[in-house]
């Protein structure tokens, strides 16, 4: 069986996609493995609706709404090998099955590299964050580590200064910042601290203090990092999609790639990392899927009819 569209990650981008299409009547299969990046939080934020909602239980509501067309499909799986091409793409799992698709929809995401912060996987998702839009308002008001260097070190004190003025920043080695840098951050009173950090210490997954290696000993009750990442699947570029320096799949509008037959959206081909704009994308890519597979389909019928 050929179907209309395989989708790798099942993720918000992926299920919203799922959702668009089968209500387009179009035959899909979902492939996740099941471990979205998200799963390390305790709550989505910023999500109409779904507020607050934990990472799982949204992914259950949204299969079970989804399950209401039964066009799509899903498989716990792990997507290994593509070939083929725009109307014939072939889709080899981990556990040795093979899908037939006329378009592929990546919503892969990105996945964390480790970062060597000891204590910093105690409290990721729990007390330390890296979308102050997400995670800014349930820390209003409380002292706040920044692990940051160089420019993004004033870029995130000031988004965070909407939800605390107590904002310490930690460059854990060189600063990266220039003159004018440690000066607007000196001006808004906000402590550099360069030495390496040595522990993030933390009770049940909320942080207390974060110690340096010079032992600097700072309380708090959140932090903000920017994350080392890297795209989720190497599929894409194994393809021949087209990638940012930053590592995200290159899209149009519909969230076309460079690839015919090809789409991504989500986190994998934005640096928005937030779940609300991962559906959206996941949307608009189900459009741009369905668009191209109804046209295909009339012209056939139209070139066939006027021979």
């Amino acid at each position: 069986m050929t179907h209309d569209c395989v989708i790798i990650g099942g993720r918000p981008a992926g299920l919203n996609a799922a959702l668009v299409l089968g209500r387009a009547r179009k035959s899909v299969v979902v492939i996740d493995e099941g471990r979205a990046r998200n799963r390390v939080t305790r709550e989505t934020h910023g999500f109409l609706t779904r507020d607050s909602i934990s990472p799982s239980e949204f992914r259950r509501i949204a299969k079970e709404q989804i399950s209401a067309y039964p066009s799509v499909t899903f498989a716990e799986d792990t997507a290994l090998l593509i070939t083929g091409t725009d109307g014939d793409f072939q889709i080899t799992t981990v556990q040795g099955q093979t899908y037939r698709s006329k378009k592929l929809l990546f919503t892969i995401g990105m996945k964390d590299l480790p970062m060597d912060i000891k204590g910093l996987s105690d409290v990721y998702g729990k007390s330390a964050f890296i979308c102050p839009y997400c995670d800014g308002w349930e820390l209003r008001d409380q002292p706040l580590v920044v692990i940051v260097k160089g420019a993004d070190a004033t870029h995130m004190a000031q988004v965070l200064s909407g939800w605390t003025k107590k904002i310490t920043i930690c460059t854990n080695g060189s600063d990266d910042l220039t003159d004018a840098q440690r000066d607007e951050l000196n001006q808004h009173n906000i402590p550099v601290f360069n030495s390496p950090i040595q522990l993030i210490e933390s009770n049940d997954g909320m942080v207390e203090q974060v110690v340096l290696k010079d032992g600097t000993s700072i309380l708090c009750r959140g932090i903000f990092f920017r994350p080392k990442l890297m795209i989720g699947s190497d599929l894409p570029q194994a393809i021949g999609c087209k990638i940012t320096e930053a590592g995200t799949v290159i899209v149009d509008n519909l969230g076309k790639t460079n690839v015919p037959g090809v789409f991504s959206a989500g986190d994998a081909a934005t640096h928005l990392h937030q779940a609300i704009i991962a559906a959206s994308m996941g949307s608009l890519a189900g459009v741009g899927i369905n668009n191209e597979l109804n046209e295909e389909e009339w012209c056939n019928i139209w070139c066939y009819c006027t021979k």
